[in-house]
């Protein structure tokens, strides 16, 4: 798939050679996996959190982050709805780390562990929506220091790639408790956002998870042959990607089809499988079968670190009901608006329209134009004097896209605000297969987006298959 420049994104400057710590980090670049934790939260709603998390979290490696990061940190925003929840922000990691069933899956002897895809998860007060977040990992970044698991300290560190956060706590406290604890400290310096937690899921708890759901289907839309990324070879059109090669599809930056070669090109894809998989964790045939259900479950929670907040039976059942009625459609996804770094042009840097972004997830507002809800609506039928609130074609003051253009929401977005579904029923109509009277209720997409260039929803058309 061939890349454009991002519509936000200034042109690319020549090749300059950067730092020579930042050569360092390159050299010892590898291969990377996806940052699925929005999976595990999904999964716990959908088989009944506390059930689940009285079964599994004894498989969770957990680590008090709020205690070791201490009170030196960004102030959190109380809603303004006094009977609201409070929004959420995690920060998901994926690690590649080698140690224990990992060598087994990508045995290259690598030594140490990065994080090169990160996301903020960002789960509304009123939890009508959940918005993805990803910073690119060649971001360049002054890396504050950061407590260990241990109690110890990292040592700072000036014009760094954002990744280079995770791997500075790696190194210095020697577990990923330390990276993940590093990742967030920097992602708390630089939004001046308050993270609620973190989760990292690592090489084999992504492949066992896609196993354990049966695979997953997307859209491939290019002939891919990529060597670097063990030898991944995928024709074009709708594919049913088992674990291994959905990890090699994650991991994959250069080869054939796969564009430039950039990790801003990996982030797009990896999106889109994020989006697939949470897809097919939402889908009646998972929702309907618990054994199905619990073995993904069982899966993910045996290769994942976490945030003791989130970790515990109470946390996790909470979070799950909360967000019990979590769409498709109602899922976002976007990149941090960035530029090429014109002292390195391997790198990039934040711009303006980031701190725009942070703003607006300190304040509880959404991040993007994808989701669109039914207050978006009224407002915008207030605003063109139509009283009942119904849109003809109009978008909120500054929810359009790159175009200029107003956007429309995947059907089914009009019920954000509607009675919760029952836990046992997830909110599926029509005939299933299996005759139990309930079919799978996937919100119709009415626009196409660029994954990784535009912000989607998981009900969106992202990618058209050759």
């Amino acid at each position: 798939m061939t890349r454009t420049t991002p519509r936000h994104v200034a042109s690319r400057p020549g090749t300059t050679t950067g730092p020579s710590h930042a050569r360092a980090l390159r050299r010892h670049t590898v291969a990377r996996t996806l940052g699925m934790g929005l999976t595990a939260v999904l999964a716990f709603v959908a088989v009944g959190g506390a059930t689940a998390a009285v079964k599994l979290t004894g498989n969770i490696t957990a680590v008090d982050s709020d205690k070791l990061l201490g009170a030196d940190r960004p102030e959190k925003v109380m809603p303004e709805d006094p009977n609201a929840d409070m929004p959420l922000n995690i920060v998901l990691m994926g690690s590649d780390s080698r140690g224990g069933d990992n060598a087994d899956i990508v045995g290259d002897g690598t030594q140490g562990a990065r994080s090169d895809t990160t996301m903020i998860m960002h789960i509304s007060s009123d939890r009508s929506r959940v918005e993805m977040l990803s910073i690119p990992r060649d971001t360049t970044i002054d890396i504050p220091s950061c407590p260990t698991s241990s109690g110890g300290q990292t040592s700072p560190v000036s014009r760094s790639k954002f990744n280079g956060a995770f791997a500075q706590g790696v190194l210095t406290g020697g577990d990923v408790e330390s990276g993940a604890l590093c990742a967030q400290k920097t992602i708390e310096t630089i939004t001046d956002v308050q993270m609620d937690g973190f989760v990292v899921v690592d090489f084999a708890g992504f492949e066992k998870m896609v196993d354990a759901l049966g695979g997953v289907e997307l859209c491939i839309p290019n002939d891919i042959d990529a060597p670097k990324a063990d030898h991944l070879v995928l024709s074009a059109g709708m594919q049913e990607l088992d674990g291994d090669t959905a990890l090699k599809y994650a991991r994959a930056r250069t080869g054939e089809g796969l564009g430039d070669g950039s990790d801003l090109g990996r982030i797009g894809r990896q999106q889109e499988l994020l989006a697939a998989v949470a897809r097919q964790v939402m889908s009646a045939g998972t929702l309907a079968d618990p054994t199905k259900s619990l073995k993904f479950l069982g899966a993910v929670t045996g290769s994942m670190t976490m945030s003791s907040n989130f970790a515990s039976i109470q946390g996790l059942a909470g979070l799950a009901y909360s967000a019990r009625n979590v769409r498709p459609d109602t899922i976002a996804f976007m990149t941090a608006p960035y530029m090429y770094d014109p002292n390195n042009a391997a790198n990039v840097l934040l711009t303006d329209e980031a701190d725009e972004v942070w703003d607006n997830l300190k304040h509880d507002r959404p991040l993007s134009d994808a989701i669109e809800t039914e207050s978006d609506d009224a407002k915008d039928g207030d605003k063109d004097g139509d009283k009942d609130g119904d849109k003809d074609g109009a978008t909120k003051d500054g929810a359009k896209d790159d175009a200029g253009k107003g956007t429309q929401a995947a059907e089914g977005t009009d019920d954000v605000d509607a009675t919760p579904v029952a836990d046992d029923d997830p909110g599926t109509t029509g005939d299933a297969e299996d005759g139990s009277g309930k079919g799978e209720k996937d919100p119709e997409p009415k626009r196409t987006r660029d994954a990784g260039e535009e912000a989607f929803t998981g009900a969106d058309v992202t990618s058209v298959c050759g």
